[in-house]
């Protein structure tokens, strides 16, 4: 080929942890974020008023149909248009991911709770528990076990979403790259760096996911 690499191009270690920090943040924060609100959503989608478990599946079908990147660009864009106010790029960008994040935890919780056999609540209704201690004792300890696994999925795919920042110019690893490929004008040693790092954040939890799988198997 004739290319002479320079890796001396991405020698800036304060730029990549801070975007790296960037990049962590907005994951664990999305991603807990995320979880609230499937916990909240798929409780309303098992509910007996079926006005109340349309409008969650509408925000569900929403956010699962339609990609992240115009999610987070409408937010940036069209919602200060709408409602009069400015916001700024990060937190139009926190807001995307987590209601992205949410609506797939709803899903997750939902059909968590609902693959538990319904022996299991018959069983609860004989021994004269209500809803709430039906769920507390019974139902949730035996479907937590089963969302454990798609959660942890979930929540690796948040973190590579989390690329997408770069497009508001949130300053994380994506848009950290693209800044040091225009001061520098080395792309393949860059992008090839950046896409290590990724790699290093992202392997261990993939591990962590398929153990967890493992053992939800045995």
């Amino acid at each position: 080929m004739g290319y002479e690499f320079d890796w001396s191009a991405i020698n800036y270690p304060e730029v990549w942890l801070r975007a790296a920090g960037i990049t962590l943040t907005y994951a664990i924060c999305t991603i807990i974020g995320g979880l609230i609100l499937g916990v909240i959503g798929g409780m309303l989608m098992l509910s007996r008023f079926t006005a109340v478990r349309w409008i969650v599946s509408g925000y569900v079908q929403f956010f699962r149909c339609t990609p992240i990147l115009v999610q987070i660009i409408w937010f940036y864009y069209a919602l200060p248009i709408l409602t009069g106010y400015n916001i700024s790029s990060w937190i139009a960008a926190g807001v995307g991911l987590t209601l992205y994040m949410g609506a797939f935890s709803t899903e997750i919780f939902r059909g968590g709770v609902i693959s538990i056999d319904k022996g299991q609540w018959n069983a609860g209704r004989a021994l004269g528990m209500n809803y709430f201690q039906l769920m507390r004792y019974i139902i949730l300890p035996q479907a937590t076990r089963r969302m454990i696994p798609p959660f942890a999925n979930q929540a690796i795919l948040q973190l590579k979403n989390t690329s997408l920042l770069y497009v508001l110019a949130v300053p994380d690893l994506m848009y950290s790259s693209y800044q040091l490929t225009a001061r520098t004008f080395r792309p393949l040693e860059t992008y090839t760096f950046v896409a290590i790092l990724y790699f290093l954040l992202l392997y261990p939890l993939t591990l962590l996911a398929k153990r967890l799988e493992k053992s939800n198997n045995t």
